[in-house]
C-alpha cells in the first residue's frame, strides 16, 4: 500500500494558521478532493475539527480519526488512537494507496512511512503557527510538477508537485 501526505504548504513550510487554512485557493481544495475522492484518508483530531461540519466527515472518502482523547466521537469516521491502527485499517481494507492529509503531528508521525508526497507549493511567505514538517527532498524524486499563476480567484502563484521516496 502506497502512503501518501498530501498538502498545501508556503515557502517558509506554513500550512495552517488558528486552526484554519491561511489562504483560500479554489483550485488547490479542487486538486486536494480530486487527488484524495475514493481513497481512505487519516487526519489527526485537530485536523477534523478545523473541517467545516458540512464537510464532516470528507465525502466519497473513508475518514479515520487519529486523537489520544479516549471517548472522542467523530460521526461517520472510524477513530483510531496511533497511526499504526490507522494505516492497518486501510491496509485490511486492500487500499493501494491512502492519503495522509494533516495536521502537522500527523505529517510528522506518517513521514517515515510515506512513499508520495503530494505538495501544493505556495509561492510566498505566509503568517502561520502550523508547519509542515521538514522534507529532505535529496531522498525524493520529484515525479511531476504543474504550475497555476496568480490569477481573480488566487492571491498567489503555486504549483503542484508529485515527489516519490527513492
Amino acid at each position: 500500500m502506497i502512503v501518501s501526505l498530501i498538502a498545501a504548504l508556503s515557502e517558509n513550510r506554513v500550512i495552517g494558521k488558528n486552526n484554519d487554512l491561511p489562504w483560500r485557493l479554489p483550485d488547490d481544495m479542487k486538486y486536494f478532493m480530486e487527488t484524495t475522492s475514493e481513497h481512505y484518508v487519516i487526519m489527526g483530531r485537530k485536523n477534523y475539527q478545523s473541517l467545516p461540519e458540512k464537510f464532516r466527515p470528507l465525502p466519497n472518502r473513508t475518514n479515520i480519526v487519529i486523537t489520544r482523547s479516549p471517548g472522542f466521537s467523530a460521526p461517520g469516521c472510524q477513530v483510531v488512537h496511533t497511526l499504526t491502527d490507522a494505516l492497518e485499517i486501510a491496509r485490511k481494507a486492500n487500499q493501494t494507496e491512502v492519503f495522509i492529509i494533516g495536521g502537522a503531528e500527523i505529517y510528522t508521525l506518517s513521514l517515515p512511512h510515506a512513499h508520495r508526497l503530494y505538495l501544493t507549493e505556495i509561492k510566498a511567505e505566509v503568517a502561520g503557527d502550523t508547519y509542515f514538517p521538514n522534507v529532505n527532498l535529496t531522498e525524493w524524486k520529484e515525479l511531476s510538477r504543474r504550475h497555476h499563476s496568480v490569477d481573480a480567484k488566487h492571491p498567489f502563484a503555486f504549483d503542484f508537485v508529485i515527489y516519490e521516496k527513492i
